[in-house]
């Protein structure tokens, strides 16, 4: 696949780079569908994240194939295989928290679906209806449970 500028602060490469898949040899080439969904979606709405922090914004986990979501244990409806998320930090702005509190307080700007805050990274996900829901993920030896809310 040809690399691309698709939004002025992010090329395509960096919502399907994925080490976990370079690791393992699997494919993580997305559908037509799913291309559709970084292109419409997942970009737009990340270079609102951009624009709002005011800092640059590094993508650690965007499109995942079916086969690479499996092999990093993500959720089997994720919105990762989708299109439609991707996990970031923005060292710049600050904690997870921050960032989080922070694009809570301009929904309005950053229209997400979903932002949760996951300790040491945020997830974000953008859907054409978005619900707005922040939730707060807490990791443990029963696996990972989530909080209505910024915990």
């Amino acid at each position: 696949m040809i690399d691309e500028r698709i939004v002025p602060a992010f090329w395509l490469s960096e919502f399907l780079q994925s080490d976990t898949a370079s690791r393992l040899r699997l494919d993580n080439t997305p559908l037509p569908s799913e291309l559709a969904n970084i292109r419409n979606l997942l970009a737009p709405g990340m270079q609102s994240v951009r624009d709002c922090l005011g800092q640059p914004v590094f993508v650690s986990s965007g499109y995942r194939s079916p086969e690479v979501n499996r092999a990093v244990g993500g959720a089997v409806n994720s919105q990762h295989t989708q299109g439609q998320a991707a996990d970031f930090k923005c060292p710049a702005f600050g904690m997870p928290s921050t960032i989080v509190q922070y694009l809570m307080r301009h929904s309005t700007q950053v229209r997400y679906d979903q932002l949760i805050c996951e300790g040491t990274w945020v997830h974000i996900s953008f859907a054409a209806r978005p619900r707005g829901e922040v939730l707060t993920a807490h990791f443990g030896a029963g696996g990972t449970t989530y909080t209505p809310r910024l915990v």
